[in-house]
């Protein structure tokens, strides 16, 4: 029973060895600045190294096999970690600025407001400008989903209205670099940096309904005013935090746990774990559950009243496209204070 007990072990052992060495592989697959070739070689030393390891362990070759491995990994390792993020490269012109802001008692003055007038893919006249807002007139923030495949995938937007009829959009996005393509896998390897990108809804919405012609769904969200202006200005916060030190971009953790998690708090309610989550293409259920928005009609319904694609479309991207895209969208009664 000790025999097979630790000849378990060793076996999750080297499973475990082959797994690192498969993630060191696609790491420098994606992250070495050398030709194909070479990232091929060394990866596949990395594997075949393990593989020898994972074998080993039931030789008596074991702390020889260990030993080499370990090397191999502690110098993968090592240079992972070096990996620093650029904070000056050739920008698509879309990410190409990132925002910041400050806050003056009630005016909050932003830096590369982005209000790009898009008149195809890639095509757009590049307008970027200073704007102030006056905080209290903010009074709602709404969530956006875009779909443009799988219904478990989406890129999550958040939008929040002030009183004169102005709407400010959140978008944390990908920074690529001119010719830059997306790549769900290498956005996992530190290919790219972060970027949050504040604008108008024309711009940053009407982008991905109008012209990438990905479903888009808004939905209005239940919170207090005063958790409103707490969620608008931890977005500033974590905007002038980037802008001070770039961060690298990950598929999984960069555009959804963390942003639902401070949107969760915005509408007051706790925030169990969920699958949904992860997946964020599922938010708008997840919300739903929760009680984030409104709940007096059937999911399916408030997905369907909520798509703006046809609104979006027949606007045009005009300057009245955020009141345009709200019709007929429900509006959740009042949070109640505590």
């Amino acid at each position: 029973m000790k025999r097979a007990i630790f000849g378990l072990l060793w076996a999750l052992l080297g499973l475990l060895m082959l797994v690192l060495a498969g993630w060191a592989a696609l790491a420098m697959w994606f992250r070495l600045p050398l030709p194909d070739t070479m990232r091929l070689v060394l990866g596949g030393i990395v594997v075949f190294l393990a593989l020898v390891a994972a074998v080993g362990v039931f030789t008596s070759k074991r702390r020889l096999t260990l030993g080499i491995y370990t090397v191999a990994m502690i110098g993968v390792l090592g240079w992972w970690f070096s990996l620093q993020p650029p904070s000056v490269a050739d920008w698509s012109p879309s990410v190409a600025r990132q925002v910041t802001g400050t806050i003056q008692g009630d005016t909050l003055t932003l830096q590369n407001v982005r209000a790009f007038e898009w008149t195809g893919d890639n095509q757009a006249n590049e307008v970027w400008e200073d704007r102030t807002y006056d905080l209290a007139q903010l009074e709602s923030v709404d969530f956006l989903m875009s779909h443009w495949g799988s219904p478990a995938i989406g890129h999550f937007m958040l939008s929040f209205g002030f009183e004169d009829g102005r709407h400010l959009m959140w978008s944390v996005e990908v920074r690529r670099k001119v010719g830059g393509q997306f790549s769900a896998v290498a956005d996992f390897f530190r290919s790219n940096t972060l970027v949050i990108v504040a604008g108008e809804e024309r711009d940053i919405a009407g982008l991905r309904s109008n012209i990438w012609e990905n479903d888009v769904y808004l939905y209005r969200l239940r919170a207090q005013p005063q958790n409103i202006r707490n969620l608008l200005e931890a977005y500033v916060e974590d905007s002038n935090a980037l802008a001070a030190r770039p961060r690298f971009y990950n598929s999984l953790t960069s555009n959804c746990f963390t942003v639902v998690l401070k949107l969760m708090r915005a509408v007051d309610v706790k925030t169990p774990l969920d699958w949904r989550v992860l997946a964020n293409g599922y938010l708008p259920e997840y919300a739903y559950d929760l009680g984030a928005v409104d709940t007096s009609i059937p999911m399916e319904e408030l997905r369907a009243l909520g798509r703006i694609n046809e609104r979006a479309k027949a606007d045009g991207l005009s300057e009245n496209f955020s009141a345009a895209i709200r019709v007929g969208v429900p509006v959740p009664p009042p949070a109640q204070t505590n």
